[in-house]
Protein backbone atom coordinates (compact mmCIF):
# COMPACT_ATOMS: atom_id res chain seq x y z
CA UNK A 1 0.00 0.00 0.00
CA UNK A 2 1.48 3.63 -0.78
CA UNK A 3 -0.64 5.77 0.53
CA UNK A 4 0.14 7.26 3.90
CA UNK A 5 -1.82 9.34 6.24
CA UNK A 6 -1.66 11.62 9.47
CA UNK A 7 -4.64 12.36 11.74
CA UNK A 8 -5.78 15.85 13.90
CA UNK A 9 -7.57 15.06 16.95
CA UNK A 10 -9.07 18.41 18.95
CA UNK A 11 -9.70 17.57 22.59
CA UNK A 12 -12.07 18.87 25.49
CA UNK A 13 -11.55 17.04 28.76
CA UNK A 14 -11.88 13.59 27.00
CA UNK A 15 -10.23 11.88 29.79
CA UNK A 16 -12.94 9.47 29.98
CA UNK A 17 -12.59 8.36 26.43
CA UNK A 18 -9.39 9.51 24.64
CA UNK A 19 -7.19 6.41 26.22
CA UNK A 20 -9.65 4.07 23.93
CA UNK A 21 -9.32 5.94 21.09
CA UNK A 22 -5.18 5.97 21.68
CA UNK A 23 -5.11 2.12 22.05
CA UNK A 24 -7.50 1.45 18.83
CA UNK A 25 -4.92 4.19 17.07
CA UNK A 26 -1.90 2.57 18.24
CA UNK A 27 -2.98 -1.21 17.31
CA UNK A 28 -3.46 -0.02 13.88
CA UNK A 29 -1.37 -2.27 11.19
CA UNK A 30 -0.86 0.48 9.61
CA UNK A 31 0.20 3.42 11.83
CA UNK A 32 0.01 7.43 10.92
CA UNK A 33 3.19 9.11 9.99
CA UNK A 34 2.06 11.68 12.68
CA UNK A 35 -0.91 11.96 15.05
CA UNK A 36 -1.14 15.57 16.70
CA UNK A 37 -3.49 15.87 19.32
CA UNK A 38 -4.62 19.28 20.14
CA UNK A 39 -6.26 19.61 23.90
CA UNK A 40 -8.20 22.74 23.48
CA UNK A 41 -8.06 24.02 27.43
CA UNK A 42 -8.56 20.50 29.13
CA UNK A 43 -8.83 21.18 32.67
CA UNK A 44 -8.81 17.16 32.98
CA UNK A 45 -6.15 14.60 32.78
CA UNK A 46 -6.24 14.54 29.09
CA UNK A 47 -3.17 16.09 28.81
CA UNK A 48 -1.56 13.42 31.34
CA UNK A 49 -3.00 10.82 29.65
CA UNK A 50 -1.19 11.92 25.78
CA UNK A 51 1.75 12.48 26.80
CA UNK A 52 2.11 9.17 28.50
CA UNK A 53 1.75 7.81 25.68
CA UNK A 54 3.45 10.53 23.58
CA UNK A 55 6.57 9.28 25.57
CA UNK A 56 6.01 5.95 23.56
CA UNK A 57 5.05 6.22 20.44
CA UNK A 58 7.64 9.22 18.45
CA UNK A 59 4.94 10.01 16.24
CA UNK A 60 2.37 10.69 18.39
CA UNK A 61 2.45 15.07 19.94
CA UNK A 62 0.49 17.06 21.88
CA UNK A 63 -0.54 20.87 21.29
CA UNK A 64 -1.87 22.57 24.20
CA UNK A 65 -3.96 25.78 23.42
CA UNK A 66 -4.91 28.52 26.45
CA UNK A 67 -8.03 27.48 27.89
CA UNK A 68 -11.07 29.56 26.52
CA UNK A 69 -14.14 30.85 28.54
CA UNK A 70 -16.52 30.89 25.57
CA UNK A 71 -16.76 27.03 23.94
CA UNK A 72 -18.51 26.76 20.28
CA UNK A 73 -17.97 24.80 17.70
CA UNK A 74 -15.68 26.80 15.80
CA UNK A 75 -13.10 26.18 18.81
CA UNK A 76 -13.10 23.02 17.00
CA UNK A 77 -11.68 24.29 13.60
CA UNK A 78 -9.06 26.59 15.51
CA UNK A 79 -7.50 23.50 17.25
CA UNK A 80 -7.82 21.41 14.03
CA UNK A 81 -5.89 24.15 11.86
CA UNK A 82 -3.19 23.69 15.32
CA UNK A 83 -2.53 20.45 14.78
CA UNK A 84 -2.87 20.28 10.85
CA UNK A 85 -0.24 23.34 10.58
CA UNK A 86 2.43 20.74 12.54
CA UNK A 87 2.09 18.78 9.99
CA UNK A 88 2.57 20.47 6.63
CA UNK A 89 6.01 20.01 6.25
CA UNK A 90 5.43 15.93 6.09
CA UNK A 91 4.94 13.92 3.39
CA UNK A 92 1.70 12.19 3.05
CA UNK A 93 -1.68 12.00 1.11
CA UNK A 94 -4.55 11.40 3.08
CA UNK A 95 -5.55 13.87 6.20
CA UNK A 96 -7.44 12.55 9.44
CA UNK A 97 -10.18 14.56 11.94
CA UNK A 98 -10.55 11.76 14.23
CA UNK A 99 -12.47 12.56 17.46
CA UNK A 100 -11.36 11.64 20.59
CA UNK A 101 -14.13 9.44 22.07
CA UNK A 102 -14.36 6.87 19.47
CA UNK A 103 -12.91 3.16 18.88
CA UNK A 104 -12.28 0.60 15.90
CA UNK A 105 -10.55 -2.34 14.83
CA UNK A 106 -7.13 -2.83 14.44
CA UNK A 107 -7.54 -2.49 10.00
CA UNK A 108 -9.35 0.37 10.12
CA UNK A 109 -7.33 2.81 8.74
CA UNK A 110 -5.71 0.41 6.47
CA UNK A 111 -9.58 -0.03 4.97
CA UNK A 112 -9.92 3.04 4.18
CA UNK A 113 -6.82 3.85 2.30
CA UNK A 114 -7.29 0.85 0.17
CA UNK A 115 -10.62 2.64 -0.42
CA UNK A 116 -8.70 6.10 -1.63
CA UNK A 117 -6.37 3.71 -3.38
CA UNK A 118 -8.97 2.08 -5.45
CA UNK A 119 -11.27 5.69 -6.23
CA UNK A 120 -8.74 8.27 -7.57
CA UNK A 121 -11.68 10.91 -7.94
CA UNK A 122 -12.53 9.79 -3.50
CA UNK A 123 -11.96 13.16 -1.23
CA UNK A 124 -13.50 12.28 1.85
CA UNK A 125 -13.92 8.59 3.27
CA UNK A 126 -15.38 7.48 6.45
CA UNK A 127 -17.57 4.82 8.50
CA UNK A 128 -20.87 4.42 10.17
CA UNK A 129 -20.73 4.88 13.59
CA UNK A 130 -22.14 2.48 16.34
CA UNK A 131 -23.41 4.87 19.45
CA UNK A 132 -25.47 2.57 22.09
CA UNK A 133 -25.99 -0.28 19.91
CA UNK A 134 -28.01 2.43 17.24
CA UNK A 135 -26.59 2.68 13.43
CA UNK A 136 -28.07 4.98 10.67
CA UNK A 137 -30.76 3.10 8.62
CA UNK A 138 -28.85 3.91 5.12
CA UNK A 139 -32.43 3.70 3.82
CA UNK A 140 -32.86 7.76 4.84
CA UNK A 141 -29.12 8.20 5.35
CA UNK A 142 -27.20 8.66 2.09
CA UNK A 143 -23.73 6.82 2.15
CA UNK A 144 -22.33 9.61 0.23
CA UNK A 145 -22.61 11.75 3.70
CA UNK A 146 -19.26 10.85 6.17
CA UNK A 147 -19.77 11.55 9.92
CA UNK A 148 -17.33 14.04 11.60
CA UNK A 149 -16.30 11.38 14.41
CA UNK A 150 -14.15 10.29 11.52
CA UNK A 151 -13.00 12.02 8.22
CA UNK A 152 -10.57 11.16 6.02
CA UNK A 153 -9.31 13.56 3.29
CA UNK A 154 -7.22 13.83 0.07
CA UNK A 155 -5.29 15.92 0.62
CA UNK A 156 -5.89 18.05 -2.59
CA UNK A 157 -9.61 17.25 -1.20
CA UNK A 158 -8.81 19.23 2.23
CA UNK A 159 -6.97 21.99 0.47
CA UNK A 160 -9.66 22.52 -3.07
CA UNK A 161 -12.71 23.24 -0.43
CA UNK A 162 -10.38 25.96 1.82
CA UNK A 163 -10.53 23.24 4.76
CA UNK A 164 -13.14 23.53 7.50
CA UNK A 165 -15.37 26.87 7.51
CA UNK A 166 -15.22 27.86 11.47
CA UNK A 167 -19.15 27.97 12.18
CA UNK A 168 -19.89 28.83 15.47
CA UNK A 169 -23.19 27.07 15.93
CA UNK A 170 -21.91 23.32 14.45
CA UNK A 171 -21.84 21.43 11.05
CA UNK A 172 -18.59 22.23 9.83
CA UNK A 173 -18.27 18.68 9.19
CA UNK A 174 -21.24 18.67 6.99
CA UNK A 175 -20.32 21.89 5.42
CA UNK A 176 -16.78 20.27 4.37
CA UNK A 177 -17.90 17.42 2.95
CA UNK A 178 -21.17 18.93 1.16
CA UNK A 179 -18.59 20.92 0.42
CA UNK A 180 -16.26 18.53 -1.36
CA UNK A 181 -19.07 17.12 -3.50
CA UNK A 182 -20.06 20.38 -4.98
CA UNK A 183 -16.16 20.40 -5.83
CA UNK A 184 -16.79 17.11 -8.10
CA UNK A 185 -14.86 15.19 -5.32
CA UNK A 186 -16.68 11.52 -4.19
CA UNK A 187 -17.32 11.33 -0.77
CA UNK A 188 -18.25 7.85 0.96
CA UNK A 189 -18.92 6.02 4.16
CA UNK A 190 -17.87 3.09 3.87
CA UNK A 191 -20.39 0.04 5.61
CA UNK A 192 -18.28 -2.45 5.30
CA UNK A 193 -16.81 -1.20 8.78
CA UNK A 194 -17.95 0.88 11.71
CA UNK A 195 -16.43 2.73 14.83
CA UNK A 196 -17.44 3.08 18.20
CA UNK A 197 -19.05 6.26 19.43
CA UNK A 198 -18.53 6.38 23.36
CA UNK A 199 -20.08 9.65 23.78
CA UNK A 200 -23.83 10.10 22.61
CA UNK A 201 -24.25 12.38 19.84
CA UNK A 202 -25.10 16.00 20.59
CA UNK A 203 -24.72 15.90 24.35
CA UNK A 204 -21.52 16.79 25.63
CA UNK A 205 -22.63 20.51 26.16
CA UNK A 206 -26.42 19.96 26.56
CA UNK A 207 -29.17 17.42 27.74
CA UNK A 208 -30.53 15.46 24.95
CA UNK A 209 -33.94 17.07 24.47
CA UNK A 210 -32.35 20.65 24.38
CA UNK A 211 -29.55 18.70 22.14
CA UNK A 212 -32.44 17.84 19.94
CA UNK A 213 -33.61 21.58 19.73
CA UNK A 214 -30.39 22.98 18.76
CA UNK A 215 -30.44 20.07 16.04
CA UNK A 216 -33.65 21.50 14.38
CA UNK A 217 -31.39 25.12 14.55
CA UNK A 218 -28.73 24.19 12.85
CA UNK A 219 -30.70 22.65 9.89
CA UNK A 220 -32.61 25.57 9.47
CA UNK A 221 -29.19 27.72 9.98
CA UNK A 222 -27.39 25.11 7.33
CA UNK A 223 -30.09 25.42 4.60
CA UNK A 224 -32.47 22.28 5.01
CA UNK A 225 -35.25 21.57 2.99
CA UNK A 226 -38.92 22.41 5.11
CA UNK A 227 -40.12 18.99 3.40
CA UNK A 228 -36.78 17.30 4.59
CA UNK A 229 -37.23 18.38 7.45
CA UNK A 230 -40.65 16.95 8.40
CA UNK A 231 -39.79 13.61 7.26
CA UNK A 232 -36.23 14.07 9.33
CA UNK A 233 -38.78 14.88 12.47
CA UNK A 234 -41.17 11.88 11.34
CA UNK A 235 -38.27 9.45 11.31
CA UNK A 236 -36.41 10.97 14.57
CA UNK A 237 -39.77 10.41 16.20
CA UNK A 238 -39.19 6.27 16.12
CA UNK A 239 -36.10 6.39 17.79
CA UNK A 240 -35.17 7.45 21.55
CA UNK A 241 -36.64 9.57 23.09
CA UNK A 242 -39.58 8.70 21.00
CA UNK A 243 -41.86 10.89 19.69
CA UNK A 244 -40.23 13.74 21.66
CA UNK A 245 -37.03 13.80 19.90
CA UNK A 246 -38.28 14.25 16.62
CA UNK A 247 -40.85 16.95 17.69
CA UNK A 248 -38.45 19.52 19.49
CA UNK A 249 -35.76 18.79 16.25
CA UNK A 250 -38.92 20.38 13.80
CA UNK A 251 -39.50 22.77 16.66
CA UNK A 252 -35.95 24.05 16.57
CA UNK A 253 -36.10 24.37 12.94
CA UNK A 254 -39.14 26.78 12.79
CA UNK A 255 -38.15 28.25 15.76
CA UNK A 256 -35.06 29.63 13.83
CA UNK A 257 -37.45 30.23 10.56
CA UNK A 258 -39.84 31.88 12.82
CA UNK A 259 -36.76 34.06 14.40
CA UNK A 260 -35.05 34.68 11.03
CA UNK A 261 -31.48 33.05 12.13
CA UNK A 262 -28.69 33.70 9.80
CA UNK A 263 -27.79 31.00 7.31
CA UNK A 264 -24.46 30.27 8.08
CA UNK A 265 -23.50 29.22 5.22
CA UNK A 266 -23.29 30.44 1.12
CA UNK A 267 -26.62 30.90 -1.37
CA UNK A 268 -24.83 28.07 -3.90
CA UNK A 269 -24.00 25.80 -0.97
CA UNK A 270 -27.43 26.16 0.22
CA UNK A 271 -29.11 25.30 -3.37
CA UNK A 272 -26.72 22.82 -3.34
CA UNK A 273 -28.02 21.09 -0.28
CA UNK A 274 -31.65 20.95 -0.72
CA UNK A 275 -31.29 19.84 -4.24
CA UNK A 276 -29.50 16.32 -2.47
CA UNK A 277 -32.10 16.46 -0.09
CA UNK A 278 -35.08 16.41 -2.83
CA UNK A 279 -33.14 13.62 -4.91
CA UNK A 280 -32.78 11.69 -1.47
CA UNK A 281 -35.96 12.30 -0.96
CA UNK A 282 -37.47 11.03 -3.47
CA UNK A 283 -35.13 7.38 -3.21
CA UNK A 284 -36.76 6.53 -0.36
CA UNK A 285 -40.22 7.15 -1.29
CA UNK A 286 -39.77 5.30 -4.41
CA UNK A 287 -38.04 2.67 -2.77
CA UNK A 288 -41.34 2.59 0.09
CA UNK A 289 -43.38 2.77 -2.50
CA UNK A 290 -42.00 -0.10 -4.48
CA UNK A 291 -41.62 -2.84 -1.47
CA UNK A 292 -45.31 -1.77 -0.73
CA UNK A 293 -46.33 -2.44 -4.20
CA UNK A 294 -44.26 -5.70 -4.46
CA UNK A 295 -45.88 -6.65 -0.95
CA UNK A 296 -48.82 -6.35 -2.21
CA UNK A 297 -48.41 -8.05 -5.62
CA UNK A 298 -47.10 -11.07 -4.03
CA UNK A 299 -49.66 -13.80 -4.21
CA UNK A 300 -51.02 -15.63 -1.34
CA UNK A 301 -49.63 -19.26 -0.71
CA UNK A 302 -52.48 -21.36 -0.17
CA UNK A 303 -52.69 -23.63 3.02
Amino acid sequence: MKYSYALITPAKNEEAFIEQTINSVVRQTIPPVKWVIVSDGSTDRTDNIVKHHAAAHEWIELIRLPEQTERHFASKVRAFNAGYARTLHLDYEIVGNLDADISFEPDYFAFLLEQFERMPDLGVAGTPFVEEGFQYNYKFVSIDHVSGACQLFRRKCYEDIGGYKPIRGGGIDWVAVTSARMKGWKTRSFTERTCLHHRRTGTSKAGILKARLLIGKKDYCLGGHPLWEVFRALYQMTLKPYLVGGILIFAGYMWAFASRCEMSIPRDLIDFRRKEQMEQLKKVIVRTLGLREARWREPRRLH
